[in-house]
């Protein structure tokens, strides 16, 4: 493997691999590493792919030590002599009395500072994993007083606005909690926990929360997220005229990338992280595009956790309560059962998946009298499902046609690329979106499928 330089993705996750992990890995064009879930032990190689905790993927090897602080991996113990040993300990010694009065300074100069002038009204802020501290002073200007020409979007809970951060000169996203909605802080706390420690490419990454005073003596609560430049799945799937012009169209590629990183991040959700969390609000609205147009799940307010291995409906208050989330996408089961479960995001997804290649909301004003968007695609794969395929695509096949002429196995090929793969992803999302919780598939088989069709469709694409 080690000259295998063209190698770009490789995941040997579950499979009880042992020993030390091969550091000619570092040396290769790696840009997405999995190594989770084996018996790896030793240092963690530094450089490379293993430079950045989005790219590679070490959780489930427990003698694994070292590499970046992103891991985190405990400390390597290393075997010393005596007297480097001893050296050790004077240092540390040294070190924490420098703390010891280094903090003793700052705590005498805290007391004069909050009694000499309590009348001033400081911003307090708290960072994740201690990596980056910001201020309510510091959103302000980064968002240039959280100007309307910086509003990305509006949300169930809060406002969100595009910024630069003077302590990185990094554009970011800030999502600034509107406390005076019932259920804001408690959505904070929430997405808080949920995004504490999981880490995915395909989830947003946060880069931060701030949680203090704003210059009224108001609190004031935020999450810093990296940014997306590509803005929301939805914003391509039905954006607006001055959007449809600068725009271009998402293609069937880009579509089943984009519901094959969906169903990845989701997987990671339900089965991969030490316990299974319920996003409960997946639509749309809540996937962001990168420069490169992969999908990132975003939005955790409404996320649940679920007690170990549990993937059923639960009975347990503490994980239902208040549960809410957007009309259209929310499972019909969480109208009438105090509960919720994984089988919940799917019927979601299921929805999210329909919506993609229909190009119709579930709110659109078509469905009525008992008609919805699963029994729309349900009786079109009955009927003739090119009637329910997005215009847009059927465009695309169709000048993908008048291209391609070369019949295989006694088909044209673009037909058997293109419309199949469409039937075959509309039978996903019927499945998934099931009224009924039993007859929907668990996420991990949709992502199976998914990744098939993407590997076939890449196949006549790369012979087209």
């Amino acid at each position: 493997m080690s000259s295998m330089r063209g190698l770009q993705v490789l995941n040997v996750s579950n499979n009880r691999l042992s020993g030390q992990i091969p550091k000619y890995l570092k040396s290769l064009n790696l840009t997405n590493l999995s190594l989770s879930y084996n018996n790896f032990e030793g240092a963690l190689p530094m450089g490379g792919v293993f430079g950045s905790a989005n790219s590679t993927s070490v959780v489930g090897n427990k003698k694994l030590c070292g590499g970046l602080q992103d891991f985190q991996l405990p400390k390597c113990n290393y075997k010393v002599s005596k007297r480097t040993r001893i050296s050790r300990i004077a240092k540390i010694m040294i070190s924490t009395f420098s703390t010891l009065v280094g903090v003793v300074c700052i705590l005498i100069l805290l007391y004069f500072f909050w009694f000499g002038d309590n009348k001033k009204v400081s911003a307090s802020s708290s960072s994740e994993d201690g990596l980056l501290h910001v201020s309510y002073h510091n959103l302000l200007k980064a968002t240039g007083g959280f100007s309307s020409t910086n509003l990305l979007g509006m949300g169930n809970f809060g406002s969100v606005y595009k910024g630069l951060l003077d302590q990185t000169q990094s554009i970011v996203a800030i999502k600034i909690l509107n406390l005076a909605r019932h259920g804001a802080s408690k959505s904070f706390i929430a997405e808080c926990q949920a995004l504490r420690r999981i880490r995915h490419r395909n989830l947003v990454k946060v880069l931060t929360i701030c949680s203090g005073f704003d210059f009224n003596g108001n609190d004031f609560k935020a999450l810093v997220y990296e940014f997306m430049s590509n803005g929301s799945l939805d914003e391509w799937l039905h954006p607006t005229a001055s959007q449809y012009t600068k725009r271009s169209k998402l293609s069937l590629l880009d579509r089943v990338n984009i519901a094959t990183d969906v169903a990845c991040a989701l997987d990671y959700l339900h089965h991969r992280y030490e316990n299974p969390i319920v996003h409960c609000d997946l639509k749309p609205g809540n996937v962001l595009l990168d420069d490169e147009m992969t999908g990132h799940v975003g939005d955790f307010g409404l996320a649940r956790f679920l007690p170990e291995a549990t993937h059923k409906l639960l009975g347990d208050q503490s994980s239902s309560i208040e549960l809410k989330g957007s009309f259209g996408y929310i499972a019909p089961e969480y109208g009438s059962v105090n509960a919720i479960s994984t089988k919940g995001d799917v019927y979601s997804f299921g929805v999210l998946i329909l919506e993609m290649f229909i190009g119709k909301r579930p709110t659109d004003d078509m469905f009525e009298n008992g008609m919805n968007l699963h029994r729309f695609a349900k009786a079109a794969l009955v009927d003739e499902v090119e009637k329910a395929i997005d215009p847009l695509l059927l465009e695309e096949i169709d000048k993908s046609e008048k291209r391609q002429t070369v019949p295989l196995d006694g088909k044209n090929k673009s037909w058997f690329s293109s419309l199949e793969c469409l039937v075959s992803i509309i039978e996903i999302g019927v499945i998934c979106s099931s009224e009924s919780p039993g007859e929907r598939m668990d996420i991990y088989d949709a992502l199976t499928k998914l990744q098939g069709i993407r590997k076939k469709l890449l196949e006549f694409i790369a012979i087209a």
